[in-house]
């Protein structure tokens, strides 16, 4: 079979869309005929070698999201049988011979219902990006309907299932991007406010659109850019959940004692195994129910997974990124 294999550490370039052998499922696992995988920034700290949370045992195969059809299963497997829809989502620990290749052996647990209604693509936008939104609102923030939630960057992956999550739960929800692509999807998403990324000299301009109420909760994904007028702007005993960040800040941490705020953050690899079961049957419900609808931002054929990790580096695009697997 095809897939993408990494023989040594590195960038990009180290992709290599090859011939591997045959998988077979195991005891306990499952043979998935996949149909597409989703890229996530994580993916790509990976390939480095150097990320804390995961380094794999080369040569690997890259990917934890994926979708498409069971083709086999091992014994004991009770949970899906051959023929069923499933996405893959492989963050946590267990075995998985990786999604960016036509068919994956994983744990069954790893293995997840897929409704009728949500295509491939979408499915393998879910995973990831759909556990860490629902952990950061409901597990770290406790969202409560009729808050206000920013999301300090919201047309990407996690952004945007964030806006469609929060609006569900009864959240009014403002999102930001700096495009105007990525706002268009944030519209889409079904934010209340759609407006440029918050600085400190707009920060009035936000007040002005919740009628001087300041988000309840904000979640950030540039918190190295952005942490110091997330204080300014939260509400008093708001809650700031970091999810991403890219080098060091220096704040007045009595900003978060005028404000009582807490400065939370998240890692779904962090997730208790009892909250993150929580997460899956939360993101199950809103998928099952049409609340949760992920939206697809470019799609490329799994030859091309390199130009894939060379987008997700240098943060072009909107909405998620996803391999198409022939």
């Amino acid at each position: 079979m095809k897939a993408i294999q990494v023989t040594q550490f590195g960038g990009p370039k180290e992709l290599v869309y090859t011939d591997v052998e045959d998988l077979v499922a195991g005891k306990g696992q499952i043979c998935v005929r996949l149909y597409a995988a989703g890229v996530n920034p994580s993916d790509t700290y990976t390939l480095t070698g150097t990320y804390a949370f995961s380094i794999p045992q080369l040569p690997y195969t890259p990917g934890l999201d994926g979708s498409g059809i069971v083709e086999a299963i091992g014994e004991e497997v009770t949970n899906v049988r051959v023929g069923d829809r499933v996405f893959i989502a492989s963050l946590v620990k267990g075995h998985s011979t990786g999604t960016f290749a036509q068919k994956v052996v994983c744990d069954a647990a790893l293995a997840h219902p897929l409704p009728e209604h949500v295509s491939f693509e979408q499915g393998a936008a879910l995973g990831v990006p759909a556990f860490t939104a629902y952990r950061a609102l409901f597990q770290r923030a406790c969202l409560k309907p009729g808050q206000t939630v920013l999301i300090h960057g919201a047309s990407g992956g996690v952004g945007l299932q964030a806006v469609q999550m929060a609006k569900s739960h009864g959240a009014k929800v403002i999102g930001t991007a700096s495009r105007h692509e990525g706002k268009k999807l944030v519209q889409q998403a079904g934010a209340d406010f759609v407006i440029d990324h918050v600085k400190e000299a707009t920060i009035e301009d936000v007040l002005a659109l919740t009628g001087g109420k300041a988000p309840d909760v904000i979640i950030e994904f540039l918190a190295n850019k952005n942490l110091e007028t997330d204080l300014k702007l939260i509400a008093p005993f708001g809650k700031i959940v970091i999810i991403g960040n890219r080098g060091s800040i220096e704040i007045n941490p009595r900003l978060a004692m005028q404000k009582e705020c807490d400065i939370l953050a998240t890692a779904l690899w962090n997730a208790p195994k009892e909250e993150y079961e929580q997460s899956i049957h939360g993101v199950i419900g809103m998928l099952t129910s049409g609340a949760l609808r992920p939206i697809i931002g470019t799609t490329l054929p799994l030859q091309q997974a390199s130009q894939g990790f060379e987008q997700v580096e240098k943060g072009l695009g909107n909405g998620k990124l996803v391999l198409i697997i022939d």
